[in-house]
């Protein structure tokens, strides 16, 4: 656990010094900051669109992070010709996998705390401001607690797809693992309806195919809830707990992969 905790660490560090993530979420903080101006042009709906605008920069600009961090994992320390001397070291390669995912986790952590913040003063201002009949209106209250759900279930996708980008970056180049795992990230939003492909296809084949792939693809559609929270409709801890739990095992799953394929990597 040391030898986990130790490069996790210094991929934080390393993380806080590379500028391209805090840029990203500095546009995010401004954009979430500037749909208070947008929420302004639409009379009784402003606290709703300052809600979704919110979300979903926290959700997109969050991806942009995960991606960008998750396919410099091996690539990085290749060209650096420093994964030498961290193989030498007293740390095996499960570790460095663990460490160097633990330290990307942290550090979306961060960032998508940063936004939130940012998300939940623009909502402040919004409750301080509105007269007492304006809030009357909302089917939720302006700093809705309820919106913790959502951020949550978003950075649980996030961690999944930092996943996805963490395993693509042991076996392939920064720019196809972010090809990839982009590509992984818009089939999984639409996984649901490879479920259902026989409806729209005769090819038995191409059924057989969808189907594999809708068992093998993470549903990802699974962890947006923004519409139901900004709507105020309720969201179980049941569902909490079991898109939690799918999202934590699908993470396992790709790292343990991700592990034995860069066991198996030859630097020499």
């Amino acid at each position: 656990m040391r030898a986990v905790r130790t490069v996790a660490v210094n991929v934080f560090r390393e993380s806080v010094r590379d500028r391209v993530p805090y840029n990203l979420v500095l546009f995010a903080v401004l954009l979430i900051s500037s749909s208070y101006l947008i929420g302004q042009l639409t009379a009784g709906q402003d606290v709703k669109i300052i809600k979704d605008l919110g979300l979903a920069a926290t959700a997109v600009f969050g991806l942009f992070i995960s991606i960008f961090i998750g396919i410099g994992l091996v690539s990085k320390e290749v060209e650096r010709r420093s994964i030498y001397a961290l193989l030498s070291k007293p740390i095996s390669r499960p570790q460095f996998i663990a460490g160097k995912y633990a330290g990307l986790v942290l550090t979306l952590a961060v960032n998508v705390a940063v936004m939130s913040i940012a998300l939940y003063l623009v909502l402040g201002y919004m409750v301080w401001t509105a007269p007492p009949t304006i809030r009357a209106g909302w089917d939720a209250p302006g700093l809705d607690p309820a919106l913790l759900k959502a951020i949550f279930l978003i950075f649980i996708e996030l961690m999944l797809i930092t996943a996805i980008a963490v395993f693509f970056s042991t076996f392939s180049t920064p720019i196809l693992s972010a090809a990839l795992t982009f590509g992984l990230f818009v089939a999984g939003h639409f996984n649901a309806d490879l479920k259902n492909f026989d409806r729209v296809v005769n090819s038995r084949a191409a059924v057989l195919l969808a189907r594999g792939a809708y068992h093998v693809l993470p549903d990802l559609s699974a962890f947006d809830v923004k519409t139901q929270v900004v709507h105020g409709l309720p969201v179980t801890a049941g569902y909490l707990a079991t898109t939690t739990a799918y999202g934590l095992a699908y993470v396992a799953g790709l790292l343990l992969i991700a592990t034995l394929v860069f066991s198996n990597r030859d630097f020499k």
